[in-house]
């Protein structure tokens, strides 16, 4: 039965954010390659998110999956954007970023989680975002076009759901650095001024805007949540609360990555 339960929160992960689509095995084009570049970026911070959460044992199975589908996405995808790079230097930033990788992945599933090895990975996962973001900053300015910034953009929004819950998450198993709370801070501030930019944009459809309105209202579920600061007894809760709001934002703002992809294609 357990089993059974395991294959089937995969199957669901899978499935909601479509990442392991035999249609979309390679990069199709330049915003595609954006798309997949940028999800890496949130995929680095999803990771850590997953890896703290288990050690706090807070929504355990199926911050396992989230961490066993994370780095399988991420394996995938690096070898994907490495074949379609369309520059030297793209290609040379993809190859420096994996050797960074191999690293990260060890300490990842190397062992049991642990708060030596929390604070670790806390530390790479900061370089790891580095290198990828600016890997999909190379890639929207190759692209130079203004649907190319909001899949971009957008895109970087998943990142930053990804990267407050890690921080949240962090101090709640005694990990944190002392920037922590400045840079939880910072990236709530980027998101909100990046949700009022993506909602006036003019390129924005019918459907795009009714995405990004539902993305709005979770927004407020999951700051509301990062807000918690519950005494001992009430702390699983409170982080369970991160945990599941954050990927239900990251479920709505990849679908809306997804429709600037299509709509720019």
């Amino acid at each position: 039965m357990k089993r059974r339960n395991f294959l089937a929160i995969n199957l669901l992960l899978a499935c909601q954010f479509g990442w392991v689509s035999s249609s979309q095995a390679q990069v199709s084009n330049i915003a595609d390659a954006i798309n997949k570049a940028g999800r890496q970026r949130m995929l680095s911070q999803r990771m850590a998110k997953a890896y703290l959460q288990i050690g706090l044992d807070v929504d355990t199975e199926r911050s396992k999956k989230i961490l066993d589908l994370s780095l399988s996405t991420f394996d995938r995808q690096a070898v994907e954007l490495r074949a379609f790079a369309p520059t030297p230097e793209i290609k040379s930033a993809l190859v420096e970023m994996e050797k960074t990788w191999t690293g990260y992945k060890e300490l990842l599933v190397g062992k049991a989680p642990n708060k030596h090895d929390a604070k670790a990975i806390i530390s790479i996962s900061e370089e790891m975002l580095r290198m990828t973001d600016s890997i999909t900053s190379q890639l929207e300015k190759y692209a130079g076009t203004s649907a190319g910034q909001l899949v971009n953009m957008a895109g970087r929004q998943r990142m930053l759901s990804q990267r407050m819950a890690k921080y949240y998450q962090a101090a709640q198993w005694g990990t944190a650095s002392a920037e922590s709370n400045s840079k939880l801070e910072a990236a709530r501030k980027e998101f909100v001024a990046s949700m009022n930019t993506l909602s006036n944009s003019s390129a924005n459809t019918a459907k795009i805007k009714e995405e990004l309105a539902m993305a709005q209202q979770q927004w407020l579920f999951f700051d509301n949540a990062l807000k918690q600061t519950d005494d001992a007894r009430g702390r699983n809760m409170a982080a369970t609360n991160v945990a599941t709001t954050s990927e239900r934002l990251l479920e709505i703002m990849d679908k809306v990555t997804g429709m600037y992809q299509l709509a720019g294609g």
